[in-house]
């Protein structure tokens, strides 16, 4: 989008949160507020984006990269004098320019997109985003003329009896003149109890001027909910929770109790798929059509394939094929890859490891660092023994290799190709192909033993 360019306003630190953590870094569904507005901004094509930092300025540009532009307020002034500090980069630019502030996280990109629109065509120097509340108290009055232009913003306490009962508010999110903005910010003086620079003061100037003040409403009030506290962090989970589930379940998504379940924005789900109450999906996860994940399971950044099911267990930044079923209760670490038609079954962890298709470990297992074939069958209670104390070891498995129970499998070591290992063996060293490998000590039964131990 051509000379359309957005100042986000993430200086405050936010003292209401009672947090070692800055305001607008504070996640909602799994990610930063600010970075949810920066997200929308992005979506819209915006030619430049100006993020004003303060409290937390590098931790902030830390988390956001670069994705934006960057300027520091160094004294938190108000709200104007944030919005000045992006002279040096915007002022002399043709266009126009969204302010919207970094803890309005549930402002779409759609509602956005239509404040530009209604922007350009009643050709105005500013437009408000406003919306329609039921209980409008506390919130700045948009009062409109007979035309439908904006006459002014009335504050709670400035208001008549008249004005209060006026239900369209200020949300804080504006579109400028660029070129308007940054000389009427040069004249916004800070008479106020609390001597700081409002923004909504460059409405009256411009107005004074002569020039046309629009406002649009929000099709939902939930959309320009800011967080200031805990409470409205929560809310804006909620709203947001029930926003990503909604979509998922208009797309063939079932999802049993939306309510019980945590999707975050990034999230990619097929149709068909089956989510039970109390899953956990985090980060950057694409989960294909017809698989089911099973109750309380808790995925984070992975890929899923189709037809997989997953049943109260953990997979953190993995992939799992096709048709497979891991569960109930299995653990599936970072960098593992798991091929399809795999069995992962019940207390089987398996970390920094592939998994080839068509094998199976279907019980009380641990394999870590281990590279697995297709066909293998690791029998109950089978571990890799991958590490010495200061360095980690990969355990080879050959397609086709048969591992039966409680082995240790002691790394770095190789089991060949169609090759057997007894059950209860320590095996330390590598199995030829299509061998039988035994590493345990010979039964041996003494007669008589409790015979004679009573004696």
């Amino acid at each position: 989008m051509t000379n359309t360019f957005a100042v986000v306003l993430a200086a405050g630190k936010g003292t209401r949160m009672k947090s070692s953590l800055y305001k607008v870094l504070h996640p909602v569904c799994g990610k930063p507020m600010v970075e949810h507005v920066i997200d929308n901004m992005e979506k819209l094509g915006v030619e430049k984006i100006v993020t004003v930092i303060g409290h937390g300025a590098e931790v902030v540009k830390s988390e956001l990269g670069n994705r934006s532009d960057y300027v520091l307020q160094a004294e938190q002034l108000g709200t104007a004098h944030a919005v000045l500090q992006a002279e040096t980069t915007l002022a002399n630019l043709s266009g126009t320019t969204i302010v919207i502030c970094g803890d309005t996280p549930l402002i779409t990109a759609e509602t956005i997109n239509d404040l530009l629109n209604h922007h350009k065509q009643t050709g105005a120097k500013a437009t408000i985003l406003t919306a329609i509340a039921n209980d409008p108290t506390g919130y700045g009055r948009i009062i409109r003329t007979e035309s439908g232009n904006v006459k002014s913003i009335v504050e709670q306490k400035d208001a008549t009896r008249e004005e209060q009962l006026v239900n369209e508010i200020n949300s804080g999110t504006y579109c400028f003149d660029n070129e308007a903005l940054f000389q009427s910010l040069k004249l916004v003086k800070n008479e106020n109890a609390q001597g700081e620079y409002y923004l909504p003061d460059v409405i009256g100037i411009l107005q004074n001027e002569g020039e046309v003040i629009s406002a649009f409403a929000a099709k939902d009030f939930d959309e320009i909910l800011g967080v200031n506290d805990r409470i409205a962090l929560s809310q804006a989970e909620q709203i947001m929770r029930s926003r990503i589930a909604y979509h998922h379940m208009r797309e063939g998504v079932t999802i049993i109790d939306p309510q019980s379940t945590y999707i975050s924005s990034d999230a990619v789900i097929g149709a068909d798929t089956i989510i039970q109450p109390g899953v956990i999906i985090e980060g950057k996860t694409a989960i294909g059509a017809n698989c089911t994940i099973g109750p309380n399971s808790h995925i984070v950044g992975s890929v899923i394939g189709n037809g997989t099911t997953i049943h109260s267990s953990v997979i953190l930044s993995s992939e799992v094929g096709d048709h497979t079923a891991i569960g109930p209760f299995a653990h599936i670490r970072p960098q593992t890859e798991v091929g399809n038609d795999v069995k992962i079954g019940n207390f089987v962890e398996v970390k920094k490891s592939t998994v080839g298709n068509g094998s199976k470990i279907s019980h009380l297992s641990y394999m870590g660092d281990a590279s697995i074939g297709s066909n293998v069958n690791i029998g109950c209670g089978t571990i890799t023994v991958n590490y010495d104390g200061k360095n980690k070891f990969v355990t080879t498995i050959e397609d086709d290799a048969f591992v039966g129970c409680n082995s240790n499998l002691i790394a770095p070591v190789t089991i060949g190709n169609n090759a057997y290992v007894a059950a209860g063996s320590t095996i330390t060293k590598d199995v030829p192909g299509e061998a039988l490998a035994i590493g345990r000590a010979r039964q041996e039964n003494k007669e008589d033993y409790v015979k004679n131990k009573l004696k």
